[in-house]
């Protein structure tokens, strides 16, 4: 959570004396994304760790290959993590070994929100067998966030000036202290456990919108 706060006093040397009518203002803006971000893996198992590490690279360099072959951009083809785990089962209270599981992670930015699903698709025609999240988000979100800003103040104003009205007070329309109070919009997510290879139709994916909102705390001396 982020705070500012304005205090405006030249005029109002006193303030802790003044009486204030103190109103929250709300702004939101509802906005289409314009990028996506996909974590796409490639996991293996074998009971020889080269084996399995070696097989997770072919099928790794297949998938950024033919995101390459999309016209993705190679630096939006980021690592994400890359893991080598020890397999066992547990069978009448005793250990034992099934061998090595080695998975691959990388980030890939989609700017063609249309593209999303085909994304999925060749990559996991391509090996990857998993897809972990799918997040919408804003390249420019600080815009709308001043957008809703101004929103904000303006339903902190019409507020107070019900108020006012209301009460048969006269007050100042300008404010004698600000507070912003906000938290970053969370990016639309999917998340998705694991991918079949058997479907052969394109994978459906809905972007959604994305909620950007500002709070203001807003006095107004009356």
């Amino acid at each position: 959570m982020r705070k500012v706060s304005i205090l405006r006093n030249s005029k109002h040397p006193s303030v802790s004396k003044t009486r204030v009518i103190t109103v929250t203002g709300i702004g939101e803006l509802q906005v289409a994304p314009n990028y996506a971000e996909l974590r796409i893996e490639v996991v293996t198992q074998a009971m020889d760790i080269s084996e399995a590490q070696n097989e997770n690279a072919r099928l790794m360099n297949q998938v950024i290959q033919a995101l390459l072959e999309m016209n993705i951009d190679r630096e939006d083809i980021q690592t994400a993590s890359y893991n080598i785990y020890p397999r066992y089962d547990y069978i009448e209270g005793k250990q034992v070994f099934r061998g090595y599981e080695v998975s691959n992670a990388i980030t890939v930015k989609v700017v063609d929100i249309s593209q999303v699903g085909r994304v999925i698709d060749v990559a996991v025609k391509n090996g990857a067998n998993r897809i972990s999240s799918v997040e919408f988000k804003l390249a420019n979100e600080s815009n709308y966030y001043h957008q809703a800003l101004q929103i904000a103040f303006m339903n902190a104003v019409a507020k107070a000036n019900t108020l006012a009205q209301t009460m048969k007070l006269p007050y100042y329309p300008e404010p004698i202290e600000i507070t912003e109070e906000s938290e970053e919009s969370p990016p639309v997510m999917f998340r998705v456990a694991s991918v079949s290879t058997q479907e052969t139709y394109q994978t459906p994916i809905e972007q959604g919108l994305i909620t950007i909102s500002a709070r203001l705390n807003v006095k107004f001396k009356y």
